[in-house]
């Protein structure tokens, strides 16, 4: 449902600095506002002052659902608010994101003013709130990143940023590389620890952490060390985590093909050399749906979605054991959101979201398997199917006679000891069909 508000919504981005930090554009706002929706701790900030709002609304009793009944007058600083009209303050409940609706629609008629942090627009309610309203204006403040940049010194340009307020710490591994700056949004006071202990498992203990708390607020606090040596007591739930990694630790490169050690295996996965030209077929875009049929490993839909963050992938497997392994190989490497599907294909492709592009690594031959995915694969979609037998390389050319697209026999081989010599150990020959759909 999105409501219309012929009153107005607005958005003000607020800092830990409160009604003293906000610019006269958004003090305004906030004083011809009828109905100001906000945390506790937002409504909070702008209790600092010497005129006071008033909690209560004659119209509306405060038993009604969605409003906080009583609470404590606010009294943001500045002389214009005293000559406001009385002013709903709203608490959001929790969960959050359901109330929205409700919220919005109680109290249309109304001038509405949401508080959010920092940038509205930034990992913030500004985003969601477009998704329920319409002509929402936004009136951003500064965001945390910003101020850690500056009191870093760290162009934005030139860093990585990743918000862990509700992602698990484990999409830090795609960031991690030697020499580059992270900012990482906290969840809370607990992150930076988290931050710490990834950092150390994938031997990056050099690196240099830096937690910045409270920012913009007269107890700023700045506490830097190596992952190992942080001292986490006593900080603040608001806070910015700021990575400098360092020299060590593993290279795990963006771009396809990690080596095969980097995947707990039973030997059921796409070997590296085949996988990245897997890859390149598959073409990953931003935004995209993968089925990876047959996961075995998870290799190929775990490096799908590494290739770019709004990369999404769906690994379908019917060995339970394999699609634990695939979870963990997933969380390994930073793609904790590559959802894993127990079952047998085409049954288990029943009821699932429509691929944008279907990779089948196994179970090519089993009746149904390749018209099930055809089918389910949006128009233009990408299908590509590898074989190593001559049962699935008989199915690869039955289907390359009927659709078209390209065929591709990949032969690799590996040098190997032999004796006191080095020869060359040939890997299975893999064909390689890939087809659009039109």
């Amino acid at each position: 449902m999105v409501t219309d508000n012929p009153a107005g919504l607005t958005v003000v981005g607020i800092g830990a600095d409160g009604w003293p930090g906000l610019t006269g554009t958004a003090r305004a706002a906030l004083e011809s506002a009828e109905v100001i929706i906000g945390s506790d701790r937002q409504l909070a900030l702008l209790s600092a002052g010497e005129s006071a709002w008033s909690n209560a609304d004659p119209d509306r009793p405060p038993s009604e659902p969605g409003l906080s009944p009583g609470g404590p007058e606010l009294s943001p600083s500045g002389p214009e608010l005293s000559r406001g009209e009385p002013k709903l303050l709203v608490a959001w409940p929790s969960p959050m994101l359901p109330a929205i609706p409700g919220l919005l629609e109680a109290h249309k008629r109304r001038r509405i003013v949401v508080l959010a942090s920092g940038d509205p627009m930034f990992h913030g309610i500004g985003a969601t709130l477009r998704r329920f309203a319409k002509n929402v204006r936004v009136i951003p403040h500064p965001s945390s990143v910003s101020l850690a940049a500056a009191r870093l010194g760290w162009p934005l340009a030139d860093i990585d940023l990743l918000s862990l307020v509700t992602a698990p710490v484990e999409e830090l591994h795609p960031l991690v590389h030697s020499g580059r700056r992270i900012l990482v949004l906290s969840r809370d006071e607990h992150t930076p620890g988290q931050v710490a202990a990834l950092l150390q498992e994938r031997g990056y203990a050099d690196s240099k952490l830096t937690v910045l708390a409270r920012l913009g607020a007269q107890d700023e606090k700045i506490v830097t060390g190596t992952p190992g040596a942080l001292d986490e007591a006593g900080i603040d739930p608001l806070n910015v985590v700021a990575v400098e990694c360092g020299a060590g630790g593993a290279a795990r490169p963006r771009v396809p093909g990690l080596p095969d050690d980097a995947y707990e295996s039973d030997g059921q996965l796409t070997k590296r050399e085949v996988r990245a030209v897997t890859l390149a077929q598959l073409g990953p875009q931003p935004g995209e749906l993968l089925w990876d049929i047959g996961a075995g490993s998870g290799s190929v839909g775990i490096e799908w979605m590494r290739a770019h963050p709004a990369c999404r992938a769906i690994a379908i497997e019917s060995d339970p054991v394999r699609a634990g392994r695939i979870s963990g190989n997933a969380r390994a490497l930073g793609v904790p959101k590559l959802e894993v599907v127990v079952g047998r294909a085409p049954d288990a492709l029943a009821g699932l979201r429509a691929p944008d592009v279907v990779f089948i690594g196994g179970g090519v031959t089993r009746d149904g398997v390749l018209e099930a995915a055809w089918d389910a694969l949006k128009s233009g979609g990408r299908l590509v199917a590898n074989a190593v037998t001559l049962e699935s390389e008989a199915v690869l050319a039955a289907g390359y006679a009927k659709l078209g697209g390209d065929l591709t026999r990949l032969a690799v081989s590996r040098a190997a000891p032999v004796g006191g010599f080095t020869g060359w150990r040939a890997m299975m020959p893999v064909t390689i069909w890939a087809v659009v759909k039109p």
